[in-house]
């Protein structure tokens, strides 16, 4: 029987099982990679159990616990257990991320459990060729201030390592108190989320680019492959020295990857009205739907 015994808190050391288990078992959901529970942990406090050769996930914000379906095999019985888990320790919504192919193996085994499409944790999927080209009418308000910016700051890209770490520290403590991020509580994670992935960059497997501008580092890239045909942009963060500098990091990001990853995630909106405008403005190719079940709705499977 599944139980709380059985999930061990997430560490670096933890990484070459998920490098493992995810080369078998690809993820398609950026919260489910290993840098996202590691340099989140802070605020969701995650914890994973290996179990049966599966792998399962746990979150607690505000003292409100969430599991993830098994990542692994097809396990009837496992799922039967993390549901009677989801039921003893879960909030009102204690099953979430449920993507098409956990909610098609859910569906098989409960045809009688609703799921409901979680909007705000729907991801954003572009083509990389779209995202670096701009191509087509679609775009034109784009390129125009990209290319308006490329005429009035005269950027320079340049890939992220240990010549320039210290400059990228330097410009993370700037973003922040432009941010006021230790006056805002979820700017203030994002913070620590921003500083562990630029600590642990090689460790996590990470890659970075940085657009100088007037002198200066003004915006920074982190992503990683999610899987063969995606990459996720895991952050992305600009400082108001130039107009158009998030849309610059966006298309050299494409730029750089389009010849070895199709698609690139650019991660949900979390429900932010304006982010998820800016999100749509570039056209997703597709979302990444996530499906949530409610304690009432499993409880009454029982």
């Amino acid at each position: 029987m599944l139980s709380r015994a059985d999930f061990s808190a997430i560490t670096i050391e933890d990484r070459p099982l998920f490098v493992s288990h995810y080369r078998r078992f690809p993820p398609v959901h950026s919260d489910n990679t290993f840098t996202n529970m590691v340099c989140w942990d802070q605020y969701a406090h995650y914890r994973f159990a290996h179990v049966r050769d599966s792998i399962i996930i746990s979150s607690t914000i505000d003292s409100r616990t969430k599991f993830r379906p098994p990542i692994g095999p097809h396990d009837p019985e496992l799922l039967e257990d993390l549901i009677a888990l989801c039921l003893q320790e879960g909030d009102d919504a204690p099953l979430v991320l449920v993507d098409a192919e956990a909610r098609a193996r859910i569906e098989q085994q409960y045809p009688d459990l609703p799921l409901y499409p979680d909007r705000n944790y729907f991801e954003y999927v572009y083509r990389a060729e779209d995202l670096a080209m701009l191509q087509g009418s679609q775009y034109q308000n784009i390129r125009r201030h990209l290319n308006r910016f490329r005429k009035n700051c005269n950027p320079i890209v340049e890939e992220i390592g240990e010549d320039n770490h210290g400059q990228v520290e330097e410009f993370l403590r700037e973003w922040c108190e432009w941010k006021n991020c230790d006056g805002e509580p979820f700017l203030a994670y994002e913070k620590e989320a921003v500083i562990c992935a630029m600590s642990h960059l090689q460790e996590l497997g990470l890659s970075g680019l940085l657009i100088r501008v007037l002198g200066r580092v003004g915006a920074i890239s982190l992503f990683e492959p999610l899987n063969d045909t995606t990459l996720v942009v895991h952050f992305e963060k600009g400082l108001p020295d130039c107009e158009g500098i998030y849309k610059a990091i966006n298309a050299e990001t494409a730029e750089r990857v389009k010849d070895r990853y199709p698609f690139i995630n650019r991660e949900s909106d979390m429900g932010v009205p304006g982010l998820r405008e800016a999100k749509l403005r570039y056209h997703p190719h597709h979302m990444v739907e996530v499906f949530y079940a409610t304690r009432d709705d499993l409880e009454a499977l029982i």
